[in-house]
């Protein structure tokens, strides 16, 4: 395939100045980039209209489900929602069922990858058997297939003594951890944040400090045993600050992801027990919100991740406290960030490449695409003029537990080229 896209703004993550330029596409690689290029004979014109063009995004927290949960997501469904939201790789959480804690799991999720997704999907393993947080997986056989990143995401490792074992046998091999924080003690039923709205609603409050804690404690881990430790889809303006903190010491190698959903939408938003809302950790306070925005701008965060959790209708019909937690966040991601933060001048296109794409491939140790000549196509076009509106129709995704379910927002994800083939365009 040979494609020139003309009269494009190319966005990378090194400055926020948007560059005009046609990119010239072939055989899977960017030949040339300049103004008033020619078609070759046999190529095909796409006029981008002041679109913009800038890599893929890359997901690195998603749960597709399957195996085990193929009603809520497949391999399948999941990569289409990532392709209809612009994300050209994913990483998938363990919490399966089997739990990825074998090299025998682990191979059997890549084979269904490899057959049925059109982007590159990664899975990580569990740090414990089963995620129980008593005794360490099959560390080394997920390593040899490829696995990098180790969490027990869905729940916290139980067992502190486990998982500093784990660290020290595993960053040996390059691994490193991903940890969601959570005291399950303290948490509770895990509905709601603990404060003025859910004594309103009258259900049990899960604390900050529930996250919080094991924030510090999982770095500590790490720093004890020279690992490298991801928290996971911080919620709290403090859980933040002590990332902040560790991180200014400057020996402890820590990362940290911020979700969408926990800069756009908060406690109040729940209205009358609205399950969309229900996710894990909870939705805190609009001055959480603002802190956690404040430390995506200032490089707290290293990287935007969904924590797409996709249920089925039927589960989050049920009342607020039995609902599950979870909200997909694929289809959805790159049109929000846009519509209420890239729109409204918080930040510019070079956060959300840096964060959402670029960032999240070197944590797992993958080249990182840019628009440049020779490089391997890795590209989307976003129409900052256009709009998107979330219907059931539009949505890839097997399940649409979102707030922005129906709602229309502003931009749009145009095209998607990935190698030699367009995988979306609308």
């Amino acid at each position: 395939m040979t494609l020139l896209i003309t009269n494009a703004r190319i966005a990378s993550e090194n400055s926020p100045a948007l560059v005009a330029a046609d990119v010239l596409i072939s055989d899977g690689k960017v030949r040339q980039i300049g103004q008033g290029l020619v078609a070759p004979d046999g190529a095909r014109t796409i006029d981008a209209r002041q679109r913009i063009a800038m890599p893929g995004m890359f997901d690195a927290h998603v749960h597709f489900r399957e195996p085990g949960f193929e009603s809520k997501e497949t391999i399948a469904s999941g990569s289409e929602a990532a392709i209809n939201g612009g994300i050209t790789g994913v990483v998938m959480m363990p919490n399966t069922s089997p739990a990825i804690d074998s090299a025998t799991v682990v191979a059997n999720v890549l084979e269904i990858a490899k057959r049925t997704a059109r982007i590159p999907v990664y899975t990580s393993g569990c740090v414990t058997k089963d995620r129980h947080g008593k005794e360490m997986a099959g560390i080394d056989g997920m390593r040899a297939l490829g696995v990098k990143m180790l969490t027990d995401d869905g729940d916290t490792t139980g067992d502190p003594a486990v998982l500093l074992r784990a660290m020290q046998y595993a960053t040996e091999f390059g691994m490193f951890f991903a940890s969601h924080c959570e005291v399950p003690e303290l948490a509770g039923p895990r509905a709601l944040n603990e404060g003025v709205v859910s004594y309103r609603l009258g259900i049990k409050g899960s604390p900050a400090c529930a996250e919080e804690i094991i924030i510090d404690r999982d770095i500590r881990l790490a720093h004890a045993a020279g690992a490298h430790i991801h928290i996971q889809h911080v919620s709290s303006k403090l859980g933040m600050e002590t990332i902040r903190w560790w991180k200014s010491r400057g020996d402890v190698r820590v990362t940290a992801e911020v979700s969408p959903h926990h800069l756009l939408f908060c406690d109040e938003d729940i209205g009358d027990f609205d399950t969309n809302y229900k996710m894990n950790p909870p939705l805190r306070t609009k001055a959480d919100n603002e802190g956690l925005l404040e430390g995506l701008i200032g490089g707290v965060f290293d990287l935007i991740a969904t924590d797409h959790a996709p249920h089925t209708p039927f589960e989050k019909s049920q009342d607020f406290v039995a609902a599950p937690n979870g909200i997909t966040g694929m289809d959805t991601a790159l049109v929000s960030l846009y519509h209420y933060f890239v729109a409204t001048g918080k930040f510019g296109w070079d956060l959300v490449v840096k964060r959402y794409s670029a960032e999240p491939r070197r944590l797992m140790g993958l080249p990182v695409p840019s628009i440049a000549v020779d490089q391997a196509v890795d590209l989307i076009l976003f129409d900052p003029e256009g709009q998107t509106t979330f219907s059931k129709e539009f949505m890839k995704s097997k399940s649409q537990n979102t707030p922005l379910i129906d709602q229309t927002l502003k931009g749009s994800v145009d095209l998607v080229v990935l190698g030699d083939e367009i995988l979306l365009e609308r």
